[in-house]
């Protein structure tokens, strides 16, 4: 069972929010995040996005994905519009940081990134989103707007007891590193992604 353990507001590049991290135990140094935007209007439907946390892609500002892209473009939504990012410490699809970079290394070989988890021994995608919806009903968040291209996060979210009033897509174009990533996604996952030229 998670609670909230500590929160304070935070300024960043992308405007003022309110971050509160949620665990079990207040030990816990990898708590999940609600990141809110200040002006959040929590009368209506409430925009959110599910964010798994990309080391790579966010802090090193790697080229192979594009969860720091997408992680900055829904700052700046929230910001603009309002809303609330729930990052979920879910490295790598939940597969961490060490077995990511493993996978990276069986790209590099020619394998996909499915493939790679697979030969790995891992699952394709090993994330659960019900953390997520636990944080939105600590935070009594009833009806939401999810911002995202993956079906299943849709799904998911209307299978639990939270109101999914629509889905507002979050698309990053590809580059010559991403393309192929973004195409297994699409291809395997059915990621909701225009064509990747």
């Amino acid at each position: 069972m998670i609670k909230i353990q500590a929160e304070a507001n935070v300024p960043t590049d992308h405007g003022n929010f309110r971050m509160i991290a949620f665990s079990a135990e207040s030990t816990d140094w990898m708590p999940h995040m609600a990141i809110i935007a200040e002006n959040t209007d929590f009368s209506k439907p409430v925009n959110v996005r599910f964010h798994s946390e990309c080391i790579t892609g966010e802090v090193f500002h790697s080229q192979k994905c594009e969860c720091g892209q997408q992680l900055d473009a829904a700052m700046k939504y929230m910001h603009e519009n309002g809303g609330i990012i729930v990052y979920l410490r879910q490295e790598g699809r939940n597969i961490g940081i060490i077995n990511k970079l493993k996978a990276y290394s069986l790209q590099e070989q020619g394998f996909d990134t499915v493939e790679a988890n697979l030969k790995l021994g891992l699952p394709a995608d090993d994330r659960n989103f019900s953390v997520a919806v636990e944080i939105l009903k600590i935070l009594n968040v009833e009806n939401i707007n999810l911002l995202t291209n993956n079906p299943e996060k849709v799904k998911f979210v209307e299978q639990s007891t939270i109101n999914l009033n629509s889905r507002i897509p979050l698309q990053i174009p590809a580059n010559d590193s991403s393309r192929g990533y973004l195409q297994t996604k699409k291809d395997y996952f059915g990621h909701l992604l225009d064509e990747q030229d």
